[in-house]
C-alpha cells in the first residue's frame, strides 16, 4: 500500500484510561449512565451489524439509499478533492462516494481502531489504486489535526451518530468540525428524522432480541475489562421515546436488588430493584432543527436530501468565510 499512511493520535493505553474513568463516574453517578462507544468491542460490532439487516431498524437502508441516490450530487455540490470521514469503521457506505468523486485526491478516515483503518485502506487501494489514504487513529470527539491535503475538503459523518450526543455535546462536537474547514469546505453529516414513536421503538427494540444483546455488551465488556461480575441475566433491555426531547433512551434495567463488583476500580456497585443505567440517547431531528445547530457555528446547510419514505436525511453545510 505505497499510498496509505498512518498517524496514531491516541496513546496505546487512552482506551483502558477512558474505560476506567466512564465506568467510575457513570456507575457511582446518579442517575447512573454508560457512554454508548463501549458497546463496540468484536463481538458488539458482530451484533450491530446484525442489527443493520434486522426489518426494523430502517436507518442503515435509509441512509444507504441516499447515498446510492444521491452520491453525484453530492460529489459535485462539494467538489471536494480529500474526503474526511469520522468514525469510518469499515469505511463500506463511504465506497458509494468515492466512486462518484473522479477527482478525488485524498481519503483520510479517522477511527479508534487501527485494524478496521487498515482494512478498509487495503480495500479502496485495490479498488482505487490513485487514492492517497492517511488514516488517522483517533477519537473524532476531540479535537483534531488534519494532513495537509488538497481542498475542497469534505468532512463526512454518517449513520445518524451526531444523535447519540447530547445537545451540549452536540454543540462542542460541531464547532470541533467547523474548526477544521476552511470557507469553502463542507461537511455531510447523517441525522434520523423524527417520526411515529412505534416505528422509532421498534427499530431499538426488536423481536428477535438482538438490540437487547447488543445492550447488555456493555456489561459484558466491563466485566472482562474491568474484572467486574456483572451477569447479564439480571439486567432487562428498555427502550423509550422521550417525546419532550425527541430522542430513544436505552437502559438497562436491574431486575432486583444488587450489589456489582469492579475489582480493577476497587468498587461496588449498588443497584436497587428497577435502578436503570442509561446506556444510549438517539436523537432525532427535524431540518429547522438541523439547520439552527449548524447556524450556530458558522456552516450554512445548503443541501437536504431524504431516502423517499422520509425517514433519514443527509445535509451538505458550507464553511463561510467569518464575517469581518
Amino acid at each position: 500500500m505505497s499510498d496509505f499512511q498512518l498517524t496514531r493520535t491516541l496513546d496505546e493505553n487512552a482506551a483502558e484510561a477512558a474505560l476506567r474513568t466512564d465506568v467510575l463516574h457513570g456507575l457511582t453517578s446518579t442517575p447512573k449512565a454508560l457512554p454508548p462507544k463501549w458497546f463496540y468491542d468484536a463481538r458488539g460490532s458482530e451484533l450491530f451489524e446484525e442489527i443493520t439487516r434486522l426489518p426494523e431498524y430502517y436507518p442503515t437502508r435509509a441512509e444507504r439509499e441516499i447515498l446510492l441516490e444521491r452520491a453525484g450530487e453530492i460529489a459535485a455540490a462539494s467538489g471536494a478533492r480529500t474526503l474526511v470521514e469520522l468514525g469510518s469503521g469499515s469505511s463500506e457506505k463511504t465506497r458509494h462516494l468515492i466512486e462518484a468523486m473522479p477527482g478525488l485526491d485524498t481519503y483520510v478516515p479517522v477511527d479508534v481502531s487501527e485494524s478496521a483503518l487498515r482494512g478498509a485502506a487495503e480495500s479502496l487501494l485495490e479498488a482505487h489504486p490513485r487514492l492517497r489514504v492517511h488514516a488517522l487513529v483517533a477519537d473524532f470527539t476531540r479535537a483534531l489535526r488534519l494532513p495537509e491535503s488538497p481542498g475542497p475538503r469534505l468532512v463526512v459523518f454518517l449513520g445518524g451518530t451526531i444523535g447519540n450526543l447530547l445537545p451540549p455535546e452536540r454543540a462542542l462536537f460541531l464547532a470541533s468540525v467547523r474548526a477544521m474547514l476552511s470557507p469553502g469546505d463542507a461537511l455531510l453529516m447523517g441525522t434520523d428524522l423524527v417520526k411515529d414513536e412505534a416505528v422509532l421503538v421498534a427499530a431499538y427494540d426488536d423481536g428477535r432480541g438482538v438490540t437487547a444483546e447488543f445492550n447488555k455488551n456493555v456489561l459484558a465488556v466491563v466485566n472482562r475489562e474491568l474484572n467486574a461480575d456483572f451477569h447479564t441475566a439480571d439486567f432487562d433491555h428498555v427502550a423509550v421515546w422521550n417525546r419532550e426531547r425527541e430522542w430513544i433512551e436505552m437502559r438497562l434495567r436491574a431486575r432486583s436488588d444488587l450489589l456489582v463488583k469492579i475489582r480493577a476500580l476497587d468498587v461496588v456497585v449498588p443497584f436497587a430493584a428497577g435502578e436503570e443505567i442509561l446506556t444510549e440517547i438517539s436523537a432525532k431531528f427535524r431540518q429547522e432543527g438541523v439547520r439552527k445547530e449548524l447556524a450556530a457555528v458558522g456552516l450554512e446547510l445548503t443541501q437536504w436530501w431524504t431516502d423517499a419514505a422520509g425517514r433519514f436525511a443527509l445535509s451538505l453545510s458550507v464553511a463561510h468565510a467569518p464575517a469581518g
